[in-house]
């Protein structure tokens, strides 16, 4: 792996990004301006992703000059029309709206779709916005009729869902990006549904918890299943640097996802994980100024490519966790919360109107070891940070 990366160190050269070196919690009434600001200009921007996304797909990203775009089996299909529902909730653009209930049409047919974990991501980031904002219950029935569907994945065996189907180096690989398809399930429970929803969540949380983690509270990215034995057989980074070193987007998507588990439950050993999660991630040495994280924190040839998306998704998973602790615990995540949206914000991140495809960040990474997506703009790093400005206003000012 080390010599992999050390291939893409020289031409990855030009993604380092200089630290803020006196970057601080903005004011509130920065943040305002900052947070009207930006949801104004993302409508302008999302018009050109638009106009560059033929109709029957989703937008991927823009590289190399060029859109690239997918069908919507593609797992993250969901969160296009999901931002389109967060700018319209702020702005009630009737356009914004026309074009996310578009989006949908194409996407609904993904509501029985099993081929991996990710109907959590597809479903309700999409349908569960439409149908918070809207209270169309024909939305409701899709996020229903996911459940269903998702839950068919899940193996008794290792109490947990299995997240991709077996290949050549995997057996039963469950990864911990499954923790964010969590909360349909619980949702669907909560909203009536059937209590073994929850049941699943929950033992999924806990296998997750007791083998995905490390004793400094980092996680793989992949453990590995023996179906027949229930047993791990190996644990092991896919998109991180090496088998021991804290992959960016994984260490977010773990916090996001434990924050998310005590919403629903109030079990404090899920609150007492999301905060050693945010812990080792706002303490690790090698976390930039402006919070804004490498692709892996323990990256050889630091400083490497940054990585937007999990800057994103770790600012709007600690403002949802500065909720559940105490004023002195709050105040810090809070604070580095808005700094990293505030650095999203800026123009080291965010594009100039008219460009970058459409999309509003640049700089994030899908996976750097394949040279698959890097330094790119994606779709979850737009709507995490989108999350994040309406989480913000709706908190903490």
């Amino acid at each position: 792996m080390t010599s992999t990366i050390g291939k893409w160190a020289t031409a990855l050269a030009f993604l380092v990004i200089p630290a803020a070196a006196n970057a601080q919690q903005p004011s509130k009434s920065d943040m305002r301006r900052l947070i009207d600001e930006n949801m104004r200009f993302a409508v302008k921007q999302y018009q050109v992703l638009k106009d560059s996304t033929p109709a029957d797909r989703m937008p991927r990203t823009f590289q190399q000059g060029r859109s690239v775009t997918s069908d919507t089996e593609w797992w993250c299909s969901g969160f296009y029309p999901g931002t389109l529902w967060y700018l319209y909730e702020y702005t009630k653009d009737p356009a914004v709206k026309a074009e996310a209930e578009r989006r949908l049409g194409i996407l609904a047919k993904e509501q029985r779709y099993t081929g991996n974990h990710d109907i959590g991501f597809m479903i309700y980031c999409s349908f569960g916005n439409a149908y918070r904002i809207t209270g169309d219950k024909r939305y409701k029935t899709i996020i229903d009729t996911a459940a269903v569907y998702q839950i068919t994945r899940y193996r008794p065996s290792i109490n947990s869902i299995q997240s991709w189907n077996r290949n050549k180096k995997l057996n039963c690989p469950v990864i911990i990006d499954n923790m964010m398809n969590l909360e349909q399930l619980l949702w669907v429970t909560e909203q009536g549904g059937s209590p073994r929803y929850r049941e699943i969540a929950l033992a999924h949380a806990n296998t997750t918890l007791k083998n995905h983690y490390r004793p400094d509270h980092s996680t793989f990215h992949i453990v590995d299943y023996d179906l027949d034995k229930g047993t791990v057989i190996q644990k092991v980074n896919g998109q991180g640097a090496h088998d021991t070193s804290a992959w960016s987007r994984g260490q977010a998507w773990g916090l996001y996802g434990f924050t998310m588990m005590y919403r629903f439950t109030k079990e404090e050993k899920y609150l007492n994980h999301a905060r050693n999660i945010a812990r080792f991630i706002l303490r690790h040495p090698n976390l930039p100024a402006d919070k804004i994280p490498y692709w892996d924190y323990n990256a050889p040839q630091i400083p490497t490519a940054r990585d937007a998306s999990a800057g994103a998704i770790a600012a709007s998973a600690l403002l949802e966790l500065g909720q559940y602790v105490d004023k002195k615990e709050r105040a810090q995540f809070v604070s580095a919360a808005g700094i990293m949206l505030q650095s999203l914000s800026s123009p080291a991140y965010r594009a100039k109107l008219g460009e970058n495809g459409g999309f509003i960040l640049q700089h994030s990474v899908g996976h750097f070891l394949a040279n698959s997506e890097v330094d790119v703009p994606l779709t979850y790093a737009d709507y995490y940070f989108l999350e994040g400005l309406l989480r913000y206003k709706k908190w903490y000012l």
